[in-house]
């Protein structure tokens, strides 16, 4: 089984959200959309996770121009990031061949360039070279007009977290407090999310360090208000949180990604 965590630039129309979701079918685990960011992630598993992470690419070019977009999330795309992520029963070989048959669909049909990330290189390394030192591995040699580029990965799973700083305190506190947090295990931003200062956070080896460890790294250099978990948590993850600390971390079993093929939560 196959998990697809599509990121795209809309986190505010509400009309848009909901007719990209509603491209997704039964293969929609969940939807996560933050005005500020201008973001909306939408969580895929299971067999039909591929035709409905096109079907949903398709609704966002329609409804998204990139043109028009202000947002605090780095982004290249109206689609920016669809990353295919080897659940149980699959392979990241699965994961590669699924994101190549994504990436060829998307140049060749919609027009739109697609950079690949995941064993050749990392998504912040194509952030930082796309159109300059990096040219896309499939559609035109420029951004489209209004959906710019896609970025299509294969990638173990990773959990994305944000932790709200104190209210009061400056978003140069949470620049600092990302930069001395990053490790392999942990990859950070310092951001001003609607005049708050947030860390936000994405966990790329969540079995070695979860969002208890990536919590208490974040309090122990500034204040915190709040936790916010982005999109599902691997159970084997969340199981090693102590019960007592779920709420203060924003977690709970309805957040839990699938672990066996089978029926979807509704």
């Amino acid at each position: 089984m196959l998990e697809c965590v599509v990121n795209v630039s809309e986190g505010r129309d509400r009309a848009a959200i909901d007719a990209i979701v509603g491209a997704a079918g039964s293969a929609l685990l969940d939807v996560h959309a933050d005005a500020h960011h201008n973001r909306a992630v939408l969580t895929l598993a299971g067999a039909d996770v591929e035709p409905a992470a096109r079907a949903m690419t398709v609704e966002a070019i329609r409804r998204i121009d990139l043109r028009l977009h202000v947002g605090v999330h780095p982004r290249l795309g109206a689609v920016d990031v669809v990353p295919f992520v080897p659940l149980a029963g699959a392979s990241m070989d699965d994961a590669v061949a699924a994101r190549d048959r994504f990436a060829g669909w998307a140049g060749d049909e919609l027009g739109v360039p697609c950079f690949l990330y995941g064993p050749e290189r990392t998504l912040p390394d194509v952030r930082r070279q796309a159109f300059s030192g990096l040219a896309p591995d499939t559609g035109g040699p420029v951004a489209h007009p209004s959906a710019g580029a896609i970025c299509v990965g294969a990638r173990p799973v990773l959990v994305a977290y944000n932790v709200w700083l104190a209210d009061g305190v400056d978003v140069i506190t949470a620049k600092r407090v990302a930069r001395e947090i990053r490790s392999p295990a942990l990859r950070a931003l310092g951001l001003d999310v609607g005049g708050r200062a947030q860390v936000s956070m994405n966990l790329v080896d969540p079995s070695r360090l979860g969002p208890e460890e990536a919590y208490d790294a974040v309090v122990a250099r500034a204040p915190v208000d709040r936790a916010e978990l982005v999109g599902l948590v691997p159970a084997g993850v969340l199981d090693a949180v102590p019960l007592g600390r779920w709420a203060e971390l924003d977690l709970h079993p309805g957040k839990a990604l699938p672990t066996e093929p089978g029926p979807l939560p509704g």
